[in-house]
């Protein structure tokens, strides 16, 4: 029979392959957004860049461009490079638009929020953010079936696009070197993590209430939720 000492290991071995396989699947992730920014800009640029050189050869068949053409067709290049490489590779939609965005889109676009917002957070929220990210990417699949017509829809909307920002943005609106500091016995840091902690339980539960086609019970977490977040108020006024 295994020892205490076997189970113990046998359960650290669990967790760390648990946590290898968030990190690759995080990784995997964020590579592929990162690849298709980069295609993006390089697209741009190979896009003007060709603009540019067909729009100088067909001026040269007019006007001879000379040495003084040939150097504003290089510095056009070099603007365009410079310009389309530097520029954002796509709209960055503000959380006061997620309610316009279809629900199937709406925890992508949460998730790629919530990377943007990491520099600006401490470091005991990254597992929790990592966490809500790999939660969303679950429900992103699970919403293609989901009525937008449903109550569970506006519960869903609420939480990941309304709940979940208004938190982080209360969070940043706090001076920074007060982010550390105990107000009414928690520090602005600690608010944060502990609701960031029960929206990952929430983001949770609807995933596992939408698999068992729960949808009616998912619609009646609303007042649950209200008195559940009372404290987010604490975290903006901090």
């Amino acid at each position: 029979m295994p020892s205490e000492i076997d189970r113990e290991i046998a359960r650290a071995d669990e967790v760390l392959n648990r946590s290898r396989e968030r990190y690759t699947t995080l990784s995997t992730r964020a590579k592929k957004r990162r690849d298709a920014e980069i295609l993006t800009r390089v697209g741009r640029i190979a896009g003007a860049a060709g603009a540019i050189v067909i729009g100088a050869m067909i001026l040269g068949w007019f006007i001879p461009l000379g040495m003084g053409g040939a150097l504003v067709v290089m510095a056009l290049l070099i603007a365009a490079t410079l310009f389309f490489g530097l520029a954002p590779a796509g709209k960055e939609v503000a959380p006061e638009k997620f309610g316009e965005a279809p629900l199937v889109t709406l925890p992508l676009r949460t998730e790629e929020w919530l990377d943007r917002q990491r520099p600006t957070l401490p470091g005991a929220a990254m597992p929790l953010l990592d966490s809500i990210g790999m939660k969303l990417d679950v429900l992103a699949g699970q919403l293609k079936s989901l009525n937008e017509g449903e109550p569970a829809a506006a519960e869903v909307r609420k939480l990941v696009g309304e709940q979940l920002p208004e938190l982080i943005k209360g969070y940043q609106r706090v001076p920074q070197n007060l982010r550390g500091q105990d107000r009414f016995g928690q520090s602005p840091d600690k608010q944060l993590v502990d609701g960031l902690s029960l929206i990952d339980q929430e983001i949770s539960d609807m995933s596992r209430q939408l698999a068992q086609g729960d949808l009616d019970a998912l619609a009646t977490r609303g007042r649950y939720l209200q008195v559940k977040y009372r404290g987010d108020d604490e975290v903006g006024g901090a």
